[in-house]
């Protein structure tokens, strides 16, 4: 295969009534799907729009998978601007784009036409009125080639401008076989989608599907905010796969949400994103005994994951592996000097190459050339290889163990810290339920933030028996919840906003 909607088009060959995709009281089968992402397909290419970037501006829905695959239908390819995201951010990435077209909805147009007044904007409502044109979705398709891109994601970027990660139908393909494959998807599985449509986690619940014709259901965002009427939805639609954030999962457990109702349906959960507490795992897997569960690992730039470990519930781990690479990926470790690690326990920065890294960032070779690399250890021949700026070591069993950012490693009273370790220490105190821990370099302080049943008196005396004096934060702030990303990560920006307004 060499393009997504052959995904697609199988399943609607082998599943045409099926429901594809749920979204609270809508739903799609895959003839409806395909029909309406042909129609939007058609009118794109009236418009002559081919290997362009389209611009689909609405939250996650039916209708966006509709203008995802629509755009795709015609050639080009599609990045998701939330219409909750500020509008210098979107204006940013506007420019970075110069796309075009827009897609928006009845919900967004006023502002769509506000923010992208430049520019053609379109009712996803009257798009899918448009008369299907088999002729120029067949011209459309024989432009294309595997090494195309399918989307673009954003992600922050150093030099204050976003950068948009460019990610090709090959990669995606390349990633999604293996992926369902080693996890046991199948045409029975609900997945359950708790990722927004901009960040790629939702890539693994959206090409999944489509590949095994499973069944799409869109968790509502405003549900992760009630961990009572989540499990409700998640038992009464009978979901089967959970690909989640860490936070999302934790958010349960932090309020013993598996105590008043478990769903029993899922068999799998895969989580990313963040260091998964142990305490927050176990209790997850008291609760599905028969649940597999499975650690995966890597940036936006290598297409989703890049390592996978599967949970050994006879194991007693201290640490939870990233664990080994995906088929047809190598990731291995480098030191300061681009010398390549095979011991253990020595720390390294992770890299990666295959056919899954990104094409690069958009419009932006500056940035590319300098993430980018030829493979230091490599003069044969091109190779590339993306620096993920992760710090990882190879464990006993020979598995690689995240440990931390390069940027979160940090050098405190003259000493090099890193605050994973000390997040950690706060996290096995069997009070704490979740902890971060941030630094303020130019005050020189360390401030750790948690949640907990904890007086932090006494967490500060019980820090002081385990860890080395210089690695206790000097402030510790007790939460209610952390502030998280649209992603479903710890914002570490915002506590630092917070730390000089907690007085507590």
């Amino acid at each position: 295969m060499y393009n997504v909607l052959d995904y697609l088009e199988n399943s609607c060959n082998k599943f045409s009534n099926k429901i594809a995709v749920i979204e609270e009281d809508n739903e799609l089968s895959y003839n409806e799907l395909v029909n309406y992402s042909k129609r939007v397909g058609s009118f794109l290419s009236k418009k002559k729009a081919l290997n362009e970037p389209i611009i689909i501006f609405m939250d996650k829905g039916i209708d966006t998978l509709i203008s995802f695959f629509g755009s795709v239908y015609a050639s080009c390819y599609y990045t998701l601007l939330n219409p909750t995201f500020p509008f210098e951010r979107i204006s940013q990435i506007k420019d970075v784009l110069n796309s075009k077209y827009v897609i928006t909805n009845k919900e967004n147009i006023d502002i769509a036409k506000v923010y992208f007044k430049d520019l053609e904007v379109y009712d996803i409502e009257e798009i899918k009125k448009e008369e299907i044109n088999e002729d120029l979705l067949t011209k459309a398709r024989g432009y294309h080639i595997d090494t195309d891109p399918l989307y673009i994601n954003f992600t922050s970027g150093s030099t204050g401008i976003p950068k948009g990660v460019v990610i090709s139908h090959k990669s995606v393909i390349d990633f999604i076989d293996k992926f369902t494959r080693l996890f046991n998807f199948n045409s029975d599985d609900i997945i359950a989608n708790q990722a927004p449509f901009d960040f790629d986690v939702s890539v693994k619940d959206i090409y999944s599907s489509i590949l095994v014709g499973a069944t799409l259901l869109i968790v509502p965002k405003s549900y992760f905010s009630s961990p009572a009427k989540l499990l409700d939805y998640l038992c009464d639609k009978n979901a089967t796969t959970l690909t989640w954030a860490v936070s999302a999962l934790c958010l349960i457990t932090t309020f013993h949400g598996l105590d008043y109702k478990v769903p029993e349906k899922v068999n799998k959960i895969i989580f990313s994103g963040e260091v998964m507490p142990l305490k927050h795992l176990n209790k997850w897997m008291e609760h599905l005994p028969n649940t597999m569960f499975v650690n995966v690992y890597g940036p936006t730039e290598i297409t989703c994951n890049c390592t996978y470990h599967i949970i050994d519930r006879n194991r007693v781990y201290d640490k939870i592996p990233i664990g080994k690479p995906f088929p047809n990926e190598r990731v291995f470790l480098i030191d300061e000097n681009n010398n390549i690690i095979k011991e253990k326990n020595k720390n390294g920065e992770v890299c990666v190459c295959g056919s899954s890294l990104a094409l690069g960032y958009f419009n932006n070779k500056e940035q590319t050339n300098k993430y980018f690399i030829q493979n230091p250890n490599n003069n044969n021949y091109n190779e590339l290889i993306y620096k993920t700026g992760d710090l990882a070591y190879y464990n006993e069993n020979d598995e690689l163990v995240f440990s931390g950012r390069i940027d979160f490693q940090i050098k405190y009273q003259g000493h090099r810290v890193e605050l994973e370790e000390i997040e950690k220490s706060i996290m096995s105190i069997d009070q704490v339920t979740r902890a971060c821990c941030i630094f303020d370099q130019e005050k020189e302080k360390l401030y750790g933030f948690y949640i907990g049943n904890i007086d932090k008196k006494e967490l500060f005396v019980k820090l002081k028996e385990k860890l080395p004096i210089y690695m206790v934060p000097s402030k510790l702030i007790s939460l209610e919840e952390f502030p998280l990303t649209k992603n479903g990560k710890i914002d570490r920006k915002n506590l630092m906003i917070m730390k000089d307004e907690k007085h507590d």
